[in-house]
């Protein structure tokens, strides 16, 4: 994965690699998928961040819990919040069993972020929102940096946002297709079923 994926799509941090290397993928999928957890799959958000050893980080989109053991790896601190209570649960006890003990999992509309360990270094969200919701902006550190993919329910690009001098100047990555990000400033939840 890490040499013929992650390197040949032009990957080049090697904390980033030696994080997807060390963390074991498999043991965030689902058992019948487990053969499929080292296929090429989208970049990781990790590296579009610049994760530093110390920052806070908020992930929005917890999911199964590997993007957040990545950040904790990389020396983050990591809260992640997931609007699916059993899902949140679910990565909650398998981070701690894999002894990833820098991460909170939140059960909550993501969208909104998560105000009481505001501000954040980083901001990954991992579904895909109709426009920047506001309350991510204003949770972002001075410095800080906001990974977030923008766009209709079909097509999105994924932005990165520096705040400098209370200011957010925003780069397009590249083109992309999330999930939706369902929630108070993302898509109500009876559009993102449509996708």
């Amino acid at each position: 994965m890490i040499e013929i994926q992650l390197r040949h799509r032009g990957i080049r941090d090697e904390r980033v690699l030696d994080a997807m290397f060390q963390v074991p993928r498999h043991e965030f999928v689902p058992s019948p998928l487990v053969k499929a957890a080292y296929e090429d799959r989208p970049l990781p958000l990790g590296e579009a961040a610049d994760v530093q050893p110390g920052d806070k980080a908020l992930e929005v989109g917890t999911g199964s819990g590997y993007q957040a053991a990545i950040l904790a790896y990389l020396g983050a601190r990591v809260y992640t919040i997931e609007r699916n209570a059993v899902l949140a649960q679910s990565a909650r006890e398998r981070l701690a069993r894999l002894g990833y003990n820098g991460v909170e999992v939140i059960a909550g509309d993501g969208s909104e972020g998560y105000l009481p360990a505001a501000p954040y270094a980083i901001i990954l969200v991992t579904a895909a929102a109709p426009l920047i919701p506001p309350a991510l902006l204003d949770q972002l550190a001075e410095g800080g940096r906001l990974v977030i993919p923008v766009g209709d329910l079909r097509h999105q690009d994924l932005l990165l946002n520096l705040k400098q001098g209370g200011q957010i100047k925003t780069r397009m990555l590249d083109p992309c297709q999330f999930v939706p990000l369902i929630g108070k400033s993302g898509w109500p939840e009876r559009e993102g079923r449509l996708m």
